[in-house]
């Protein structure tokens, strides 16, 4: 694409966003814009149900598609079932008007030159490779959250965003949340005195009954699935569970396979764990040593492997602290009350998405924070949602509120405590190396090979 047609597209979006300031009043989502013409154009890349659940054949709400539509158009989606790639061209028509392009292969997406940004919602073990691939070929990303499978992906990812000067949103939401942003405002304030700790509650991963081996629905290209993650067999058992009816390796149940993700500590870990890490002013640095005090599988491990390939596999109980230099805690657990507790010598408080809670809280009321301290907490911008955020952030060429760095940071800590969890022992980390010092075992379980001909193009 040329740059000229970047600048108008650059100009239609501002004055799309303008429009919609204009429309609506402070803190509320736009509901869509006056102009529809030459606004920015993007692509779907994984169109399950964290794109819109509707492209499930389910006819619910979930899916940030929806809303991410009213800040550009897609004009192509990609998914490796063909039943979900083409219920999502439907939507996409719907939405817009104009039938999408259909791909089974994200590559084709990427070398579109009329696509200005990518929007990944594909499982975890796909995100870092096409994110990379999105990036060199000049286009801007939407990812979601876990932004990576590994720790080395992390470190690829920002020296890809930094070389290329791309804008990529991870979508940790909750950075664009009035809570969230109001507890790390407060952290920062010194309200909470010198900070401590904060315990971050995130559930634990469901078990499965033994999955027996079975064919692959035919509309699933299972082969191109499974993509850089080793090669296994599908296993599938229908039953009565979560929005797809059944246990699987596949579609929604991928989370709960350590092949293809990190179970709850990448699943809400990368949410709270991140606003835990932002707060505790670590988004530059990360734990020393890691430490499993409570880990139970659903299968048995030897190695840090599962050896039972017919049940889901990450942890179901943990209770695992992750220590700074300077003695400050993370501690991540599966039970408690879902969100984040900050502690600090003068006080502590709680949030979640549903409050805020604790003395800190409510003594603003007494004693509110200067004005502007929201705002400068959220990147010295105005609050908005996380899309707005995104497209603002393209627009002007600005590091997003959820950028690679700090998020890289933050996950790495989630990336360690499930390397802990699945040796059962304590790690030590190097922050400034960014390596497991003295365990070799450990050190071996940071990357993965991928498989041969999923490998990640770097250039």
């Amino acid at each position: 694409m040329t740059d000229s047609r970047r600048t108008t597209r650059r100009k239609a979006l501002l004055g799309t966003l303008t429009a919609a300031a204009v429309i609506l009043p402070r803190g509320v989502r736009a509901t869509g814009f006056r102009e529809t013409n030459d606004r920015p154009v993007a692509a779907a890349i994984g169109t399950g149900s964290r794109w819109c659940q509707k492209a499930t054949g389910i006819d619910g709400p979930w899916g940030s598609a929806p809303d991410f539509r009213k800040f550009a158009d897609y004009v192509a989606v990609c998914d490796a079932d063909s039943a979900r790639r083409e219920l999502a061209a439907g939507l996409v028509k719907e939405w817009t008007g104009s039938a999408p392009a259909l791909h089974s292969d994200y590559r084709a997406i990427l070398d579109d030159p009329r696509i200005d940004i990518v929007h990944i919602s594909t499982p975890d073990h796909w995100h870092a490779k096409m994110a990379v691939e999105a990036m060199l070929a000049g286009k801007d990303v939407y990812l979601e959250k876990p932004m990576t499978l590994t720790i080395p992906e992390g470190r690829l990812l920002c020296d890809v965003c930094r070389r290329t000067g791309r804008i990529v949103q991870i979508g940790t939401q909750q950075r664009s949340e009035r809570q969230f942003i109001e507890a790390v405002a407060l952290a920062h304030a010194g309200r909470l005195g010198q900070l401590k700790r904060a315990v971050c509650s995130i559930g634990g991963a469901p078990q499965s009954p033994e999955l027996p081996v079975a064919a692959a629905p035919r509309t699933l290209d299972w082969n191109l699935w499974q993509g850089p993650a080793a090669e296994k067999e599908f296993r599938y058992l229908a039953g009565d569970n979560g929005e797809t009816r059944s246990w699987s390796r596949c579609h929604y149940e991928f989370r709960w396979w350590y092949e293809y993700s990190g179970g709850k500590l990448t699943d809400w870990g990368a949410h709270h764990v991140d606003i835990a890490t932002w707060a505790l002013g670590k988004t530059e640095t990360g734990p020393i040593r890691v430490i499993p005090e409570h880990v139970r599988h659903p299968v048995e491990f030897r190695d840090g492997f599962p050896v039972d390939p017919a049940r889901y596999n990450t942890a179901t109980e943990f209770l695992i602290r992750a220590q700074f230099a300077d003695g400050v805690e993370i501690e991540i657990r599966h039970d408690g009350d879902n969100g984040i507790l900050l502690e600090g010598t003068a006080g502590r408080i709680f949030v979640n998405r549903g409050r805020i809670t604790g003395r800190p809280h409510e003594e603003l009321q007494q004693n509110p924070l200067p004005a502007g301290t929201l705002e400068k907490t959220y990147g010295n911008r105005s609050l908005t949602d996380h899309f707005t955020n995104f497209f603002e952030a393209a627009r002007d060429r600005r590091q997003p509120i959820s950028d690679v760095f700090s998020h890289h940071r933050a996950l790495s800590t989630c990336h360690l405590a499930g390397i802990a969890a699945r040796l059962g022992r304590p790690i030590s980390w190097n922050p400034a190396t960014e390596q497991i010092t003295d365990d070799a075992q450990a050190a071996a379980l940071l990357s993965r090979e991928p498989r041969k001909g999923f490998e990640t193009q770097q250039g």
